[in-house]
């Protein structure tokens, strides 16, 4: 088995009985979406990279209770939900500005060489809209439409995750969803004024 990637319920077992080089090959394997969760549920570069240390170390010290009723990812996901949430929830309301640019996109679109630079600025573009979008919905609203629509969990996990049965979930998403589009139809409309 030299070389081989060793399966994550392997991983999982061994770290639950306290082997650290396991546990690291697991966050190794878990900690760009991890991040990832987290800048998108609202926090920024720097908050998200503190909060995802705190994720992995609760994570380390709930292991030995972890039972695999869900998927590894999932229940990762639960913990930065919870972790983000308490974040947010100690700083004012963020103030949406035309930003710089700078910001890591919401939903990084690949890179297609096919397109040429004005495509891909587009692209770039769109993406700091959403983004912008996003951190005006409801931190509940947002936090629906990140788990199911751009971390593609299934309505059952993102509920699991959220903490609210299916129904309450999708009432979020569907609000987060509605006002979402609300939000993007300027810059639709306008676009599909250009084309039309």
């Amino acid at each position: 088995m030299t070389g081989a990637a060793t399966p994550e319920g392997e991983l999982i077992r061994r770290a639950q009985a306290g082997d650290q080089e396991a546990f690291g090959q697991l966050v190794a394997a878990h900690a760009e979406r991890v991040y990832g969760g987290l800048r998108r549920f609202g926090l920024d570069p720097s908050e998200a990279d503190e909060v995802a240390q705190e994720v992995f170390l609760r994570a380390w010290r709930g292991l030995p209770r972890f039972q695999a009723r869900a998927r590894l990812s999932t229940w990762l996901y639960r913990i930065a939900f919870n972790e983000a949430q308490r974040r947010l929830s100690r700083r004012p309301p963020p103030v949406i500005e035309s930003g710089s640019g700078d910001e890591d996109p919401i939903a990084a679109l690949p890179e297609a060489p096919q397109f040429g630079p004005e495509a891909l600025a587009l692209d770039r573009e769109f993406e700091r809209v959403v983004e912008r979008a996003l951190a005006q919905l409801p931190p509940e609203w947002r936090a629906a439409v990140v788990l199911r629509d751009i971390e593609g969990l299934s309505t059952e996990e993102a509920a699991a995750v959220a903490g609210v049965r299916e129904a309450a979930f999708k009432s979020r998403l569907h609000r987060g969803r509605m006002r979402l589009r609300a939000l993007l139809e300027p810059y639709l409309g306008l676009e599909e004024g250009e084309h039309g």
